[in-house]
Order: structure tokens, then C-alpha cells, then sequence
């Protein structure tokens, strides 16, 4: 079962959050909160395997709640909600540890997809949101030749994919490689970043320009 703590100032969000998700075999809404310091005290109270965060918010906002989560023992995940109003404290939320970022207008189904995916330990990135942070750092760092020579071909061609916001399995029928071999490549990938997670890598990707040098096709 995945515990999932709902933080969101608005209400009504928070209502059809939870209407959903506990519709939703597998998952259990434990608790909510309406800001960062409700959010890290029902965290400590609840102990969630995910919590699905709001950025702005009053008393303390999304970004502050994320970064002081990481310091709660065996932390939860966070999912940061967003919107394309908020991408100035999008890098801010990756820095402060966000394992997955996703659009407040994706589809109920998305959402769902998302919360399993980080609670299983994996990151998520909206192709949207790769999207704004293309556009928002592309041309703020230089090329990183050092680390970028580490990788493989191949291993380059899956973090180009991910920084498009393709699943693994996605990721595998782009590429026509087997899943367990896409994860495997990911692995080495973080490795050889000596980055956190795939969020982490993303960012590095559209930083130093990796992200735009070369091609990937689109999935089938």
C-alpha cells in the first residue's frame, strides 16, 4: 500500500485529490496539509511513502518543505505539482531534493502513474516541465566534456530520451531495448553524473546543453 500525504493550500484540490486517489487500488491517502510546516509535520505523524506537494503556499511554501523533508528520517518522496507559472522555483524544488515534477493539468491517470513511479524509487518529469527547463537553462551553463565523455553511446541516447520525459518503458520501445536494459543504463548513467537520481540528471542534461546535442525519435 502507498501512503500518500496530500499538501495543497487550496481546498478543493485537496478534496479531488483525495477522491481520486482513493479510488485507486494500492494507495492510501494518510493525512493533508495546507502548508510547508503542516506538511512536515504530518509527515513525521503519518510517515507517507509520497508526499504530492504544492510549490506556493502560505507559512512556509513548497520549496522550503521540500528541503527540510529530506532531513526527516527514511523521508518520504516527494511529487511536486506545478504549473507553467511557477517554473521560476522549479530548479529551486530539484535543489531542494523533488523526486518527480508533474503539471496540474495532467490527467488523473498521469498522476496516478507518477505517485507509483516515485514511490517505487524512480523519478518523473513531465515532458512539459523538460520542456520549460530546456528553455529556462539552455544557455545558463557551458558543456560539461568531462563528465559527458563518460557515458556511452548508448547510455547518451537514454538520458537524451529522459530528458524528453519518456518513461523506461517508453525509453525501450524508442530504442528497442529491453527495460531491465534501460534501468541498467540509467544506473550507469546517475553513476558516471554523480548525480542523485534521474530528476538530478535531467537537469544536468538541459544545463550543459546535452539535452539538445543530437537526436532521439519519437516512441512508436
Amino acid at each position: 500500500m502507498i501512503r500518500v500525504l496530500l499538501v495543497d493550500d487550496d481546498a478543493l484540490v485537496r478534496s479531488g485529490l483525495r477522491a481520486l486517489l482513493r479510488a485507486e487500488p494500492g494507495i492510501d491517502v494518510v493525512g493533508e496539509a495546507a502548508n510547508g510546516v503542516e506538511a512536515v509535520r504530518g509527515a513525521l505523524e503519518h510517515r507517507p511513502d509520497v508526499v504530492v506537494m504544492d510549490i506556493r503556499m502560505p507559512v512556509r511554501d513548497g520549496v522550503f518543505a521540500t528541503r527540510d523533508l529530506m532531513a526527516v528520517p527514511d523521508r518520504p518522496r516527494v511529487l511536486v505539482l506545478t504549473t507553467f507559472d511557477l517554473d521560476e522555483v522549479v530548479d529551486d524544488a530539484i535543489t531542494a531534493g523533488a523526486d518527480g515534477f508533474l503539471l496540474k493539468r495532467a490527467t488523473p491517470e498521469e498522476l496516478v502513474a507518477a505517485i507509483r513511479t516515485v514511490a517505487a524509487g524512480d523519478a518523473v518529469v513531465s515532458p512539459a516541465v523538460a520542456r520549460r527547463l530546456f528553455a529556462s537553462h539552455a544557455a545558463r551553463v557551458g558543456p560539461d566534456h568531462a563528465r559527458a565523455a563518460r557515458l556511452t553511446e548508448r547510455e547518451a541516447d537514454v538520458l537524451r530520451a529522459m530528458a524528453l520525459g519518456l518513461s523506461n518503458t517508453e525509453i525501450a520501445r524508442t530504442l528497442h531495448l529491453s527495460v531491465e536494459t534501460v534501468k541498467t543504463h540509467v544506473k550507469h548513467i546517475l553513476a558516471k553524473l554523480y548525480v542523485r537520481d534521474r530528476t538530478q540528471a535531467v537537469v544536468w542534461a538541459y544545463r550543459t546543453g546535452f539535452a539538445y546535442r543530437g537526436t532521439v525519435p519519437a516512441p512508436d
